[in-house]
């Protein structure tokens, strides 16, 4: 059984010496993996994403979009990451471009890690987020930025518990100070290699006849977009009407994304099969 990564794990442990980062920033022609850092505005998102870094990024709209992207790299146990910065936003369920952007990335892109950082001081409230997108994926990390104003705030959180519950690794740090930069580190490695296996927690519903109508909308988009990493996601979002993900189903553009293929939807016979999956 895993035990979730300590905050409080030997300081004489390698992995806690800041000579083991390589800030590359732009300098970067190859990965070996690819990481993604999500959170709501305001949370230190990006002091974090320097001080794994360094202070210059790659930055950029993604294709199609007004919205702006970062992106650096760096080197930790010899192996090299490409850190990727979604755009700030509160939530994965509605249709405003960040929010899409971000969606997106994290359904289709299929990063190695997913760093969700989160402010200490307003946990409950950013602790949505990170449900949201510990449905779609299971390599998490969980950033417990800010905790310097927790403490001033006279906020205590007992992270090792709060990662026991979450089934992901949850990482105290207040970035601006390089606190807890060295363990988040060894999170992200440990999760991307494979030697910390995550089980997030996902909200299980009692209802019987909910159950039954999920497992049989999971079965028919399988079967219609078999290379889809996360059709349990998607038929829950179908269930609770959402209509960007109704509209990808029916154009095929969850295919595109999913496998940057012509779309899968190419005749009359497949749109009528889409439109069965539409409650």
């Amino acid at each position: 059984m895993n035990k979730p990564i300590s905050s409080n794990a030997c300081l004489d442990c390698p992995a806690h010496h800041e000579g083991n980062l390589l800030k590359l920033g732009i300098d970067m022609q190859n990965w070996d993996y690819v990481v993604t850092m999500a959170g709501n505005p305001n949370t230190g998102k990006s002091t974090v994403f320097n001080a794994l870094t360094g202070l210059r990024q790659h930055t950029g709209n993604w294709p199609g979009k007004t919205v702006v992207r970062a992106e650096g790299g760096f080197v930790y146990q010899d192996h090299r990451y490409k850190l990727v910065d979604l755009p700030g936003t509160y939530s994965l369920l509605s249709t405003s471009p960040d929010e899409e952007v971000a969606r997106n990335f994290v359904l289709f892109g299929k990063p190695d890690v997913t760093v969700v950082v989160v402010d200490a001081t307003r946990l409950e409230r950013n602790l949505n987020l990170a449900l949201q997108i510990m449905e779609i994926t299971d390599r998490t990390v969980i950033c417990l930025n800010l905790m310097d104003q927790a403490r001033s705030h006279n906020l205590k959180i007992d992270d090792r518990r709060l990662a026991r519950d979450l089934g992901v690794p949850v990482i105290p740090t207040s970035a601006r100070y390089d606190e807890g930069i060295p363990q988040l580190l060894q999170a992200i490695d440990e999760v991307a290699t494979g030697q910390f296996v995550c089980q997030p927690h996902r909200i299980k519903s009692e209802s019987l006849s909910l159950k039954g109508a999920l497992s049989q909308l999971v079965d028919q988009i399988q079967t219609l977009f078999p290379e889809l990493p996360n059709s349990r996601w998607v038929a829950l979002r179908l269930l609770d009407g959402d209509r960007r993900i109704i509209e990808a189903i029916l154009e095929g553009e969850l295919e595109n994304l999913a496998q940057n293929i012509p779309p899968i939807l190419n005749s009359e016979m497949d749109k009528e099969n889409a439109k069965e999956l539409i409650p």
